[in-house]
């Protein structure tokens, strides 16, 4: 018998390439609309329904194609190595009840894949949740991830202006490492890791997160933290979690975040190599610091600061309990 393939067993429907872009980012473009001047090729909606085919579509992928997941359990490791393009995404979508799930290793790897939209899935029973490697300019739009032994998404090697929002990440890091982290941006102790301006925008993270919610690393620069809610019930303490937030990178904006469930301080800054750690700017967000037990409990602790390496601290941000807005030394801007 053969093998399965998505293009002959898959049921597929064949739409225009701006119709394509229309459905992976969810806009439908009206009449005359230009993408990005290439002319318009076939591409398919590709409708999966078992793991077999599910992995066919991911290595067979083209810019433009939609990959629909139907409702049900694909076990196994899913990766894919195929691009698209700016103006022609690849999407792989499906509701939340399209589970991936992994015996170990990657739930879904994004391994130099760039402009995907991964939407409404959810991927649990791995060492990962989500990974990307070298995979420029990929959303992740309103997944769950959850029941792992690390992290739940890791934007690594350089993975460019990426986007995680709208998503639900819980019960991470079960193999109490402190690996556990929520999302992960960058490497640690590196700087070659240059995963700059990712956007990490109105998530759910927590309970039961092993490591910190948000931890975004040396070598990374320019991204958004924004609109996320955070419930640190489940810090393990091991290596050093004791906040929602770790920032070692450069040029961050932290704002509009809430968080409950914290065992020390609510975000934190760190000078991990020299010249790194600088230019946060924290804005608008609350922290409730009532029940924690540590050493600090500010809303915000910027360890080593100096005029050189600021970070930027608005009055903007509250506080409930814990003992200060943030830690001596550190100035409040109006």
């Amino acid at each position: 018998m053969h093998s399965p393939t998505h293009r002959r067993h898959s049921r597929r429907t064949l739409v225009t390439a701006p119709l394509a872009a229309a459905l992976a980012t969810g806009t439908l473009l009206t009449a005359g609309a230009v993408t990005d001047g290439a002319p318009a090729r076939a591409t398919e909606v590709i409708h999966v329904s078992n793991p077999a085919q599910l992995k066919s579509a991911l290595a067979a992928a083209e810019p433009g194609d939609n990959i629909q997941l139907a409702d049900g359990t694909y076990s196994g490791n899913f990766k894919t190595t195929a691009d698209g393009r700016s103006s022609s995404r690849i999407t792989l979508i499906g509701s939340s009840k399209a589970v991936l799930t992994a015996g170990g290793g990657y739930g879904l790897h994004l391994n130099e894949a760039s402009y995907w939209t991964v939407k409404g899935i959810t991927v649990t029973g791995g060492q990962k949740g989500i990974m990307m490697d070298g995979a420029n300019g990929v959303v992740i739009d309103s997944v769950t991830v959850h029941g792992l032994d690390m992290e739940g998404v890791h934007f690594r090697k350089s993975s460019k202006d990426g986007v995680i929002k709208n998503s639900r990440i819980y019960d991470t890091g079960n193999n109490n490492r402190g690996m556990g982290e929520g999302v992960y941006v960058g490497t640690a102790n590196t700087l070659a890791d240059k995963s700059d301006n990712v956007r990490i925008l109105d998530n759910t993270i927590g309970p039961d997160v092993g490591g910190e919610a948000i931890d975004l690393k040396e070598g990374t620069t320019g991204g958004v933290v924004s609109g996320n809610t955070f419930d640190g019930r489940g810090l393990t303490g091991n290596n050093y979690d004791d906040s929602w937030i770790d920032v070692k990178g450069n040029n961050y904006v932290v704002e509009n975040n809430t968080g409950k469930n914290t065992t020390n301080n609510g975000f934190e800054v760190h000078t991990q190599k020299p010249g790194w750690g600088c230019g946060t700017v924290f804005r608008g967000n609350r922290a409730d610091l009532n029940g924690a037990t540590g050493s600090g409990r500010y809303a915000i602790y910027v360890f080593n600061y100096s005029p050189s390496c600021k970070t930027t601290v608005s009055r903007s941000n509250t506080l409930t309990g814990g003992r200060g807005l943030v830690n001596p030394g550190v100035p409040v801007d109006d």
